[in-house]
């Protein structure tokens, strides 16, 4: 997604959960809301976490106002 914040590969963003991260990702770059959903779902193969932790509830884990949110690629093997 660095096409989309000039290079960065760290941004800033306010939100009370990812779904408001999104939001407000969208808003300072336009276009990474469709990378990142499908139909209002995270898009298949992507995973999220706040501080370190696997965000169980998805859009409606909540985040922190220092909070550490990353969108990563879903591991999969065998």
């Amino acid at each position: 997604m660095r096409d989309l914040t000039a290079g960065r590969d760290c941004v800033r963003a306010r939100g009370a959960t990812i779904a408001g991260v999104i939001d407000e990702l969208e808003t300072a770059y336009p276009g990474i809301k469709d990378r990142l959903l499908v139909r209002g779902r995270l898009a298949p193969g992507l995973m999220v976490t706040v501080d370190g932790q696997r965000a169980l509830r998805i859009l409606e884990e909540p985040v922190g106002g220092e909070s550490e949110v990353r969108f990563l690629p879903v591991m999969a093997g065998g």
